[in-house]
């Protein structure tokens, strides 16, 4: 695991990507006990994007650990769009962020990957383009965790233990899990 402070990205790093103001976090990580009302505020905030981008939303999909259920996490709700292209912000961008969708993050040279949250329930919306090979990793990654206790449980383990300490970023408590994420995508890979 990435943990060593001389791993972790730094404040200029992250101001590459992150639109808006970076607000460190200078604190441990907040885990809950799974909900299980965390698939209907998806299926809620899905309804919203479809509503609000239409034929534009090529896949919506939940994902991260509060699509796992009985794993514990963050109450963010991690959600997938699939857009046409999403380095063409004018065409979708303007949608969202009429519907109150913030746009934080922009990643040109990983996936052109964008990230919004949303305007009333706590999501951290990733977009990608078809094709990205991120996306079939992150459902490879769910999917595993929903049909694997093994895997399930040793990735709670891992998050138990990084939560407990302070991070002075929540994207440093998430590249920290990089290498329990690997391994078991990997082993979701030889299994198929």
């Amino acid at each position: 695991m990435s943990s060593s402070p001389d791993d972790l990205i730094s404040d200029d790093e992250l101001r590459k990507f992150i639109v808006g103001e970076i607000t460190p976090h200078n604190a441990p990580i907040f885990l809950a006990e799974y909900d299980p009302d965390w698939p209907r505020l998806f299926a809620r905030e899905a309804a919203r994007v479809r509503g609000v981008l239409g034929n534009m939303a090529v896949r919506i999909e939940h994902v991260g650990s509060t699509s796992v259920p009985g794993l514990i996490a963050k109450p963010i709700i991690d959600m997938l769009l699939v857009v046409p292209d999403s380095a063409d912000e004018p065409v979708y961008v303007p949608a969202l962020e009429s519907a109150g969708y913030l746009l934080r993050i922009r990643e040109p040279d990983w996936f052109e990957h964008r990230v919004f949250k949303g305007p009333d329930t706590n999501i951290n919306l990733h977009v990608f383009s078809p094709g990205a090979t991120e996306i079939d990793r992150m459902l490879r990654f769910r999917d595993r965790l929903r049909a694997t206790d093994r895997d399930r449980d040793l990735y709670a383990e891992t998050k138990r233990k990084l939560a407990s300490r302070t991070w002075r970023h929540v994207q440093h408590y998430a590249d920290a899990k990089t290498t329990v994420i690997q391994e078991i995508v990997d082993r979701a890979h030889a299994a198929e």
